[in-house]
């Protein structure tokens, strides 16, 4: 099943807002959440919304791969709202990798400390595919 979510429930005037693409798909008891554009405040809304939706509709629910690959940029309030999807799907049990390719994504989640946070799936060009394993918050880091 797959799902369009738009970023703006009314349309903005041009250039007032980024525009912000959220679509899911769901198989079994895993999913995924694209996301296209720019990581800011206007994508909280659209990504919790998918999110819920996702928890809601399958109770089996036990991972939700979050594609930042088309996500060019990502400010403060872009990094808050991936922390809020964790907390949201951790509780349940539901592992939430993200799966990044640009800078605009991997740069503040490094420079705000949460790249280990996440279990990240690196596929930036010129870096071997990995995944890299989450440090749970409470795990001392060395």
């Amino acid at each position: 099943m797959q799902e369009r979510t738009a970023g703006n429930d009314a349309p903005e005037p041009s250039g007032s807002a980024p525009e912000i693409t959220v679509t899911t798909a769901r198989d079994g008891n895993s999913a995924e959440i694209r996301v296209v554009g720019e990581l800011t405040e206007e994508a909280r809304r659209p990504l919790v919304r998918a999110m819920t939706d996702l928890m809601l509709t399958s109770h089996q629910l036990r991972r939700v791969e979050l594609d930042l690959c088309e996500v060019d940029y990502m400010n403060s309030a872009g990094v808050s709202t991936l922390v809020q999807l964790e907390r949201m799907a951790e509780p349940r049990g539901i592992e939430m990798p993200l799966i990044v390719r640009t800078s605009g994504v991997t740069r503040p989640l490094q420079v705000s400390g949460l790249w280990r946070r996440f279990a990240i799936i690196d596929r930036r060009e010129g870096t071997p595919e990995q995944t890299s394993e989450s440090m749970r918050p409470g795990i001392e880091h060395r």
